[in-house]
């Protein structure tokens, strides 16, 4: 091998190529090593969580109620927004929700999120990846809030998100691989959130509107009109489509039951879910602007 000095980025993607070809480095390191120098060349816009899949409380919700939200999305920290989604406030942590609520105030599930939030740290779209990477170490800051050319909310960006760049997706060590199709004793169906909707209406016997989603998820999301959890529920073409378990870090929807409407069967869907309104125990990530989420 040349030594170095390499005076170009070329030279060493080279070399590591060269690694690979004579057994000095794995083909996972190789992919790795590449990933590092592609940094450079990726901003936060190609990594971050869309604001379509963004899950968020309002100001106003109490403690209790952004409990309900931790445990049912996953997530450790959730924006609290204001008026709208583009008025990201500050990050609540569940650490800090939890250490609040032990500290022996009988009150303190009742507070508003707006007295436990952190600062928000926000970045724009354009922001090359491995800056932010080395601005969020530094300021050990574990969440960023991305805002488009317009000042608007674009998404937000972890420092998993940039992580998975460079050694690809972090699963959990709890997920599992689901058949496309499972079949129940209560002549429900199980389904992937990645089935494709037409499978879906071959299953059941039914058309299922297509034009604007691929996947189960994305029609559950589209009817929902904001990103399903685990319980979400909503009725499309005579179909009753319940979000269930999530999987990957971002925990996304794996499965969706998926079921006939009865005749007679009340039509109870409505506010359940995890969109809350006034006085629900829920946090909302709904927006009014949203486009139809593909899970």
């Amino acid at each position: 091998f040349r030594e170095g000095p390499f005076a170009t980025q070329v030279e060493l993607r080279e070399l590591v190529d060269l690694a690979e070809q004579r057994g000095v480095v794995e083909h996972g390191e190789r992919q790795m090593i590449h990933s590092v120098f592609a940094l450079g060349d990726t901003i936060a816009r190609e990594v971050m969580v869309p604001r379509t899949e963004m899950v968020w409380i309002e100001e106003g919700k109490t403690l209790a109620q952004a409990l309900v939200l931790f445990l049912r999305s996953g997530f450790s920290r959730i924006p609290v927004i204001g008026e709208s989604v583009d008025d990201v406030l500050g990050v609540l942590y569940l650490k800090d929700l939890i250490r609040r609520s032990r500290g022996g105030d009988p009150e303190a599930e009742q507070l508003p999120v707006a007295e436990l939030m952190r600062p928000a740290t926000f970045v724009p779209e354009s922001k090359p990846v491995d800056d932010l990477l080395s601005e969020m170490q530094a300021a050990r800051n574990h969440l960023v809030i991305v805002v488009d050319e317009y000042g608007g909310t674009g998404g937000l960006v972890t420092i998993e998100d940039i992580l998975e760049e460079i050694v690809g997706e972090i699963t959990d060590e709890y997920d599992v691989e689901r058949p496309p199709v499972e079949r129940l004793a209560d002549s429900s169906v199980r389904v992937t959130a990645r089935l494709p909707v037409e499978n879906l209406g071959e299953l059941f016997h039914t058309d299922l509107p297509t034009d604007e989603v691929e996947t189960v998820g994305g029609l559950l999301a589209q009817s929902l009109g904001r990103v399903p959890i685990p319980g979400a529920e909503v009725e499309v073409a005579g179909l009753r489509l319940v979000a269930e378990g999530t999987t990957g870090r971002r925990n996304r929807i794996d499965t969706v039951l998926v079921s006939k409407v009865e005749p007679g069967d009340e039509q109870d869907n409505a506010g359940r879910g995890e969109h809350a309104g006034p006085g629900d125990d829920q946090g909302h990530h709904q927006d009014e602007e949203r486009q139809p989420a593909d899970a």
